[in-house]
């Protein structure tokens, strides 16, 4: 084998799977088609419980230097301010949830800080190909190279070749009628603490965002027509009314269509589907990034042991199908800013298999503080981790999600998975979470 798994693709879902396997110590390689780094902010919102998974992969200092928690929204008339709020007010951090709701980080700062974090460099200009699979491994040919690996995750976006290759269903729609223009711009006119909006009917809507940690905007407008910046410029000339708030520059620009589609299956064989190649959706929410962050979490310590592989479909599978029916009715709603709950979040979401009082296997496994230090921190690492809490033990998987609560369930989930327990440490919890 040339390697244990080949990534391709190298955005946020790509990019978390590779520094998951490199903590364990999992040979990889990931590769991109693109000649360079991806240099726009498809997405800009980062969920509580990606930050909890940045803070497990140990760049969530880097991750909150470059973001922002909370900027007030404006619905303008010309000049005049219409409306002022904030979609999360009222949500603090505290002990059980020390990140309190989405935070603003361009994309291409999250994958910037994940490549960083590397032990090696992602390959770019290195298209897949072609691929084939057999019982010990997959071939596939990428950059014209021919690479032999036991695994392949395909985390290359919407329009994903190994989806394609697999001949994986994509079951949905497209919205045709529902186009949205979407860029990176640097503007004058405009002050950079507040999400700037303008439109009274939904064909007129513009929102002009500022984007911590850079000097751009995010621009956002419903419309026809190809991107380009005179069509930007004309756009926010129109819809603003304002003489100085003036476009400078446009240093990326896309054409986003509303497509609400998920693939049957995650798995064929030794060759995985995460992301946007497994699911894509309305952009409302903030969903999308954060989702193939969390499908690569999940993926990611199951490709290590080389164990569970089956419960990355019948897991994430629900996650995908709950996240289309959830982004549509938001969308639908004709308030797409409004406030946020638990579920938009992500810190609701879990694997139960059964329904219980309490803290139960499946549940996300709150922080807290103990005699030894912060749960998060105890958990930090790629291994399961057993909680001695005075009421009783709690095994936490390794990403974060409870497998047992209880001497005897322990027991019983090691006697089912022995695998894990080489992967496992215990460490006392002498005060609550």
């Amino acid at each position: 084998m040339d390697t244990q798994v080949l990534i391709i693709g190298a955005g946020p879902t790509g990019l978390t799977l590779a520094l998951d396997l490199a903590r364990r110590g999992v040979p990889f390689r990931v590769v991109d088609a693109s000649p360079a780094p991806f240099a726009g902010s498809r997405g800009k919102g980062l969920q509580p419980r990606s930050m909890e998974v940045f803070h497990d992969l140990g760049v969530i200092e880097q991750v909150l230097a470059s973001g922002r928690f909370d900027m007030t929204m404006r619905h303008y008339n010309g000049r005049e301010v219409l409306r002022e709020w904030n979609v999360h007010e009222g949500r603090h951090p505290t002990a059980e949830r020390p990140y309190p709701h989405t935070m603003l980080i361009p994309q291409f700062r999250v994958e910037q800080i994940l490549r960083e974090a590397l032990p090696q460099d992602v390959e770019y200009g290195m298209p897949l190909t072609s691929f084939t699979q057999d019982d010990s491994g997959v071939t596939a040919v990428v950059g014209g190279q021919t690479v032999r690996a036991r695994y392949l995750v395909g985390c290359d976006g919407g329009k994903s070749f190994v989806r394609k290759e697999l001949g994986v269903s994509f079951v949905g729609e497209t919205h045709e009628d529902q186009r949205m223009l979407v860029g990176d711009v640097r503007l004058t006119g405009l002050d950079r603490d507040h999400w700037h909006q303008w439109g009274v009917s939904r064909d007129q809507w513009l929102a002009l965002c500022p984007l911590p940690g850079t000097d751009l905007f995010q621009f956002q407008a419903v419309g026809d027509g190809e991107p380009s910046a005179e069509l930007y410029g004309r756009i926010i000339r129109e819809r603003t009314g304002l003489d100085d708030v003036v476009l400078r520059d446009v240093t990326w620009m896309s054409l986003f269509r509303t497509n609400i589609r998920m693939v049957n299956r995650f798995r064929v064989g030794r060759v995985f589907l995460a992301g946007d190649a497994a699911h894509v959706h309305s952009p409302a929410g903030a969903q999308g990034m954060n989702t193939g962050i969390q499908d690569a979490y999940n993926l990611g310590w199951k490709l290590g042991m080389e164990t569970l592989l089956d419960t990355y479909e019948s897991e994430r599978k629900p996650v995908a199908e709950w996240l289309l029916g959830m982004t549509t009715a938001i969308m639908m709603s004709g308030n797409p800013f409004e406030k946020r709950d638990d579920e938009t979040l992500q810190l609701s979401l879990s694997y139960r298999t059964e329904d219980g009082p309490g803290l139960v296997a499946g549940d996300r496994m709150p922080d807290g503080n103990t005699d030894h230090g912060r749960v998060f921190d105890l958990l930090r690492g790629p291994d399961f981790v057993t909680l001695d809490f005075p009421d009783g033990p709690v095994l936490v998987r390794p990403d974060g999600y409870v497998a047992a609560v209880g001497r005897s369930a322990i027991d019983a989930y090691f006697g089912a998975n022995p695998v894990t327990q080489l992967h496992h440490r215990r460490v006392a919890a002498r005060t609550a979470a």
